[in-house]
């Protein structure tokens, strides 16, 4: 037997302690998921969710001056009818205000995303596509 009361008293808040901490933190945090074609399904959750939210990331896009190339095709002149004329457009740098990337609309079923869980877990949000880091 314990011969020390505060010691049984310590060791009681501690296992207490974490046994609530555990319980509370349990269904939060992030977590690895997979897109189905219904829904997402959690790999920490054995049913899969209709109802999830996916992140917006809204901001400023900073575009660095680039060239596109292609074909024209529509000029009008009697000399260039059905003729193709291979063209560059140079677009300088550019910024572009209140651009909005819809994370939602570039899923597709079996991509793997990072989800967090909000609203003490009752709600979930991807936040992002998650990809191998060796391409």
């Amino acid at each position: 037997m314990n011969k020390d009361p505060y010691g049984h008293l310590a060791t009681a808040l501690q296992s207490s302690f974490h046994k609530h901490t555990k319980q509370a933190l349990s269904g939060v945090g992030a977590v690895l998921g997979t897109i189905t074609s219904t829904g997402l399904k959690l790999d920490d959750f054995k049913h899969e969710l209709q109802d999830y939210l996916v992140a917006e990331l809204p901001g400023l896009l900073s575009v660095p001056r680039h060239m596109y190339k292609g074909t024209s095709t529509s000029v009008e002149s009697e000399n260039w009818e059905g003729k193709e004329l291979k063209t560059s457009f140079y677009i300088g740098e550019d910024e572009l205000e209140d651009v909005n990337l819809s994370l939602n609309k570039g899923l597709k079923p079996g991509d793997r995303v990072l989800a967090m869980r909000v609203n003490s877990g009752n709600d979930v949000v991807v936040v992002c596509k998650v990809v191998n880091g060796r391409g």
